[in-house]
């Protein structure tokens, strides 16, 4: 488990170029989790990155989203898209498609 975490911070790096890379519009990483789909999306905020993101799950025509925002913010870029990506894991596992309600 630790590896993957390691490997995903990387593939995170790459993608927004490190953690003093500013934030680009549209920047975002994307999980795949049960049947839902978590979309990383960490917001620059007075120096620090806050957990920012949103969760969705595709059923039938509709594509079901529900915005993730919290109040916890980290120094790096990164360190915020893990986190937002291991509390969307827990609210999915907890809350199931009543996130959507």
């Amino acid at each position: 488990l630790e590896k993957d975490g390691q490997m995903f911070g990387k593939v995170l790096k790459s993608l927004f170029g490190g953690s003093d890379a500013p934030q680009k519009p549209g920047n975002s990483v994307s999980v795949e989790y049960d049947s839902y789909t978590i979309i990383a999306e960490p917001q620059q905020n007075g120096g620090q990155w806050q957990v920012r993101g949103r969760i969705e799950k595709q059923d039938g025509e509709e594509l079901k989203s529900h915005v993730f925002i919290r109040a916890d913010t980290l120094p790096g870029e990164t360190e915020a898209a893990n986190e937002m990506i291991r509390k969307a894991k827990m609210m999915i596992d907890q809350q199931g498609d009543s996130i959507f309600s």
